[in-house]
């Protein structure tokens, strides 16, 4: 069920739809599905000055759409630890549980 606001058969209502089938599809519960979805929705509303009222965060930076998921690849890091082990994981790369973060981002970048 989109969120409050949203009619039924709008463009809102069909990217809430949208999200919430592809965060299924990239293994989350039901619940937390709708709850991105409906994140998703309130703040490209927000952005395109749909709604009453709206945050500041939701007003500034790149959209969730254009940013598609590279959030965390920010700063001198880039992508932490935890994510290149869990990349390594879906690569089948072995002894990844020993390896350090440079050793993942060197592994993970060959496999891929």
């Amino acid at each position: 069920m989109p969120p409050r606001g949203v009619r039924k058969g709008s463009k809102r209502a069909r990217q809430y739809e949208e999200v919430k089938k592809s965060e299924k599809k990239a293994g989350r519960s039901e619940s937390r599905a709708e709850q991105i979805a409906a994140r998703t929705v309130n703040k490209e509303k927000a952005r395109s000055g749909e709604s009453k009222s709206s945050s500041r965060s939701s007003t500034r930076g790149s959209s969730a759409s254009s940013r598609g998921g590279k959030q965390s690849g920010k700063g001198p890091g880039g992508r932490t630890r935890d994510q290149l082990y869990n990349d390594a994981r879906k690569l089948n790369i072995e002894g990844r549980s020993k390896m350090s973060k440079s050793q993942l981002q060197r592994a993970v970048a060959g496999a891929s």
